[in-house]
Order: structure tokens, then C-alpha cells, then sequence
């Protein structure tokens, strides 16, 4: 019997969409919602800033009953009022599968996880170390080695934000452990260490909407390897005053 996925799909609710020259709804890939299935082991969200990735994955959060700062389901407070409506109009597909673990980790919020755990005294999931004794990578790491578990359903937003690129390369050997025991991922991402996990699927946020991308048709390895390639001359060409 199959374990995976546990999520399988969502969609728009539109018989029930409010003007759709409204935010989110006025974001394309909002917009062109018709439905955006899931790989069983690791999705990814890649797109510009703003084009609507990290909205989709709060919104996919908050609808499987996850805070918006991120942390476990049980989880539960709210620094500002900052949170979209989507989460109301989106409809949730899943497996029958029975879900072990969760975890939503938002970079942007995580200090105010960590600092949440410090004061209910809950550090158990996490080395029995407080995240704020750790550099933010290594608290990030913590979470990835310490606190996930196997047959997981994990939601991740720009995890790659306090990682260095050895570091990158360490959460991606732990991610693969954690999909080789039964868990799967949806990423919003940029890094293209990350990115190059074979077992997955990216999908693009864009001007048109959605679609599915290849790794190698991705502006984050392109703009990357091209970088890499010729860094003296691109350099040169940024400091340019032309």
C-alpha cells in the first residue's frame, strides 16, 4: 500500500471567489488556479519575488489547520496581521494515507517560533537546546535533523535563506532521508542546490500563471551556471557605470 502522497491536489473554489481584481486573487498563479497537483515525495514553488509562491504555500498551511508563523498544528499564535484570505477559497485534496509528523517552516517568521518554543518550555523537539542559542542556520538544521520524522507532510518557505551552501547540500541529503522514510515536501524555493533534487517537481509562478519547469529550464540554475561560468566578466559588467 502506498504512503504517499499525502497531499494530493488543490484547486480554486470559484463559485465562491470574490472579485478577482483583488489581492491574492489578482496574482496570476492565483488566478490561473485550476487545479495544481503534487509529487509525491518533493514539489517546488520557484518565481520571482512576488509572483505568489510563498502566499500559495501560507494559504495551502493554513487550510491544513497549520499557523501562520509556521511551526506543528498546535502551534497556535499571530505577531501581525498580515495573512491573505486564499486559504478560505482554496480545496484541499489528499491520500488516505496516515500522516505521521507536520511542520510548516517559514523563514521569515522562525524567530518568533523560536522565541515561542523558549517561552512555553518546549525544546524537546529540538536537541533540548534553545533555537535562540544557535546561529540561525543551525536552528534551521535543528528542525530539519532533530524535529522532522518520518511519514511527514512538511511545508517549507525559502528554507535556504539562513543556509549556507554546505549547509544547502547537508538539508538536502536530510530531506532525501526523510522522502526515502515516507514524507514529502512542498518548497518554495530559490536556491538552485536545493532545486536539483531529482525526485520532484517545480512548478513556476509567473506572469501566465503556472506551470511545470525542468531543472535545467529554471532561471535559477541558468542565471547561476552562467554566473559561475564567466563571474570576472559579469562582475565587471555589474560594476560597470554603462
Amino acid at each position: 500500500m502506498e504512503t504517499k502522497p499525502y497531499l494530493r491536489e488543490i484547486s480554486l473554489k470559484r463559485e465562491r471567489l470574490p472579485a478577482l481584481d483583488h489581492y491574492p486573487f489578482s496574482i496570476p498563479a492565483v488566478r490561473e488556479l485550476d487545479g495544481l497537483s503534487f509529487h509525491p515525495d518533493v514539489t517546488f514553488f520557484v518565481g520571482e519575488n512576488g509572483s505568489g509562491k510563498s502566499t500559495m504555500l501560507e494559504a495551502i498551511a493554513l487550510a491544513l489547520g497549520f499557523g501562520p508563523e509556521g511551526g506543528t498544528r498546535n502551534v497556535r499564535f499571530s505577531t501581525a496581521e498580515s495573512v491573505s484570505s486564499l486559504h478560505h477559497y482554496l480545496k484541499i485534496v489528499k491520500s488516505f494515507a496516515r500522516l505521521q509528523d507536520h511542520y510548516f517552516l517559514r523563514a521569515e517568521s522562525f524567530f518568533n517560533v523560536a522565541t515561542y518554543m523558549d517561552e512555553i518550555g518546549y525544546l524537546g523537539g529540538y536537541g533540548d537546546k534553545s533555537l535562540h542559542g544557535r546561529s540561525h542556520g543551525e536552528s534551521f538544521m535543528s528542525v530539519l535533523r532533530d524535529k522532522l520524522k518520518d511519514n511527514g507532510l512538511y511545508l517549507f518557505d525559502e528554507p535556504e535563506a539562513a543556509l549556507s551552501p554546505s549547509r544547502q547540500m547537508a538539508a538536502l541529503a536530510t530531506i532525501h532521508r526523510l522522502v526515502e522514510d515516507g514524507s514529502q515536501f512542498i518548497i518554495a524555493a530559490h536556491s538552485p542546490i536545493l532545486l536539483a533534487y531529482p525526485r520532484s517537481k517545480i512548478v513556476l509562478f509567473d506572469g501566465s500563471g503556472l506551470s511545470e519547469v525542468r531543472y535545467e529550464d529554471t532561471e535559477h540554475y541558468a542565471i547561476t551556471r552562467h554566473f559561475l561560468n564567466n563571474h570576472r566578466k559579469m562582475v565587471e559588467t555589474l560594476m560597470s557605470d554603462d
